[in-house]
């Protein structure tokens, strides 16, 4: 339990999907990427689903930092360019795989904005 799987700011080329377990991703308020008691989980993802998916677009720095939730969580880790040689192999594939891959970072993006709207619309107003 609490294993790093990458911290934010690391560089990124692989692809996680959950085999068993939670994970949490956590992001620091602080910027800096190190996490200290400021990192704050902004969701948990359990058995099926995937994270890092952006590393197969962008080889940019993680965003977020990925930490195992439970302590018999299991991963698979796909490399990038494992990813890559399946899509050029088998065309069809890989197509279904990125279809798949964007459908769920597109439910992942909609969850995150209506959450981010929340916390502005609903966001207690400090009395003075």
């Amino acid at each position: 339990m609490d294993q790093i799987i990458f911290q934010e700011n690391s560089s990124s080329k692989e692809l996680y999907v959950i085999m068993q377990g939670e994970v949490d991703i956590l992001i620091n308020r602080g910027g800096t990427g190190a996490l200290g008691k400021s990192g704050t989980v902004v969701a948990r993802l359990r058995r099926g689903q995937s994270f890092g998916e952006v590393a197969l677009v962008d080889e940019g720095l993680r965003s977020a930092t990925a930490r195992a939730a439970q302590k018999d969580t299991r991963l698979l880790v796909i490399s990038r360019d494992k990813i890559v040689m399946l899509c050029e192999t088998y065309p069809q594939l890989g197509y279904r795989l990125m279809y798949n891959l964007a459908a769920d970072l597109a439910m992942k993006i909609r969850n995150t904005d209506l959450r981010i709207r929340e916390q502005l619309l609903y966001k207690p107003t400090e009395s003075k």
